[in-house]
């Protein structure tokens, strides 16, 4: 219960002022702006794409920015074992865990746990990686921003030998 309660409560904080900008702009003069909703089950899952990740990794784009927002929200699931390349993000990034045990580190750093609950700022421009551990899987959402509509800087893989060191 306490996974879906930070899902629903992380989605709805960041999610609502873009919503709320969004409407406001489509709405017509005089009126009220309306609310919009995305329904569970209409956007599809999508496979983390191999040259950006190591093992099976699943993306659900819970939010793409519209109108004056920048913001994107996605549930980010990965299997025991599978991770992220290397990358930075130019307006950073934080990462809500739901469910599971992960890693995350930044360049030239140790790898730091992340469990539910945890909340993971990557500034602008730090080159890190995160994913789960090797024998058990996470779920985060990725919030993240773009500058000029890019929001993240594909790097090369993490290598099994940087995934296995402490």
């Amino acid at each position: 219960m306490a996974s879906v309660s930070l899902t629903a409560l992380a989605t709805l904080l960041v999610v609502s002022s873009s919503i709320v900008s969004t409407a406001h702009a489509q709405a017509p003069a005089g009126k009220a702006p309306a609310m919009v909703v995305q329904r569970n089950g209409t956007v599809p899952s999508a496979k983390g794409p191999e040259q950006f990740f190591s093992g099976p990794v699943r993306v659900d784009m819970l939010y793409q920015p519209q109108g004056p927002t920048r913001a994107s929200v996605g549930a980010v699931t990965f299997e025991p074992g599978s991770r992220s390349a290397w990358h930075t993000h130019p307006l950073g990034q934080a990462l809500i865990v739901t469910a599971g045990t992960g890693w995350v580190q930044e360049e030239g750093g140790t790898k730091i746990e992340m469990r539910p609950g945890d909340v993971i700022w990557c500034p602008p421009g730090i080159k890190h990686w995160h994913g789960a551990t090797a024998t058990t899987g996470v779920t985060h959402l990725a919030v993240t921003e773009a500058l000029d509509g890019k929001n993240v800087q594909w790097m090369e893989k993490v290598s099994d030998e940087q995934y296995a060191a402490r």
